[in-house]
C-alpha cells in the first residue's frame, strides 16, 4: 500500500488518476439495484469525497475516511460547496478505528486491492467487519486479474485471493466482473464484490 507521504505528494501534485470528479457508476448501480436504503455508511479511501457526497444526497449518514490530509481537506471543501453534510476523517484504516462505528454499509473503491500482502488483505477485511453492524454490507471495487497488469495501474487480485481474505468475516453475495468507472476508453477490469458480514 502506498504510504501516507506518497499519497500527500500525489494529491499535492494533482497526480490522482483514481479521482473521477464524480460518483462511481458501480456504486450508483449497486445502491439502486439491491436496493440499499439510506443508512450509516463508511466510505473508505474517500479521496476528495465525490462518492460520499452522492451517498449523502441519497439520505445516507456518511463518514468518509482517507489517509491523506490533503484529500480530506478537499473533500470537506467540496461537501461545503455542494451544501451536503458528511463527516470526513483522516485515518489509516489498517491501524485506527473510526469512532462513528458501527456502520450498516461500507464502500471502498480500490482500497482493498492497494494493499501489499494477503495478510494485509485479511486484516483489512477483518477491520471492515469490526466496523459493520450485524449483517452489514460491504461493496468493494477490486482491480481484477482478468486483464493484464497495466503499468502504471492498480494492483490486481484474483477471485480466489479475494475469497481467501474475506470469507472468515464475510459471506460473498456477488462477485461480478466489471470495469472501474473511468473516462478512459480502456477502463481497468475489476471485481464488483458485494459481501455481508457473517453473524456470530
Amino acid at each position: 500500500m502506498l504510504e501516507e507521504n506518497s499519497f500527500e505528494e500525489r494529491y499535492a501534485k494533482g497526480e490522482i488518476p483514481w479521482d473521477l470528479g464524480r460518483v462511481d457508476a458501480n456504486l450508483v448501480a449497486m445502491v439502486e439495484k439491491m436496493p440499499i436504503a439510506g443508512c450509516r455508511a463508511l466510505d473508505l479511501g474517500c479521496g476528495t469525497g465525490d462518492n460520499s457526497i452522492w451517498l449523502a444526497r441519497q439520505a445516507f449518514d456518511v463518514t468518509g475516511v482517507d489517509i491523506s490530509t490533503l484529500a480530506i481537506k478537499q473533500a470537506r471543501s467540496k461537501a461545503l460547496q455542494n451544501g451536503v453534510e458528511c463527516r470526513f476523517v483522516v485515518a489509516d484504516f489498517l491501524k485506527e478505528r473510526v469512532g462513528e462505528a458501527p456502520f450498516d454499509f461500507v464502500f471502498d473503491r480500490g482500497c482493498f486491492h492497494s494493499l501489499d500482502s494477503q495478510q494485509q488483505h485479511a486484516l483489512f477485511a477483518q477491520n471492515v467487519s469490526i466496523h459493520l453492524d450485524h449483517e452489514g454490507v460491504w461493496l468493494s471495487l477490486i482491480a481484477s486479474t482478468d486483464a493484464p497488469q497495466r503499468d502504471p495501474g492498480p494492483p490486481r487480485l484474483s477471485a480466489a485471493e479475494i475469497a481467501i481474505a474475506v470469507e472468515p468475516f464475510f459471506e460473498i453475495l456477488s462477485l461480478v466482473s466489471g470495469n472501474l468507472d473511468s473516462d478512459r476508453s480502456d477502463p481497468v477490469r475489476c471485481w464488483v464484490c458485494v459481501m455481508k458480514k457473517r453473524g456470530g
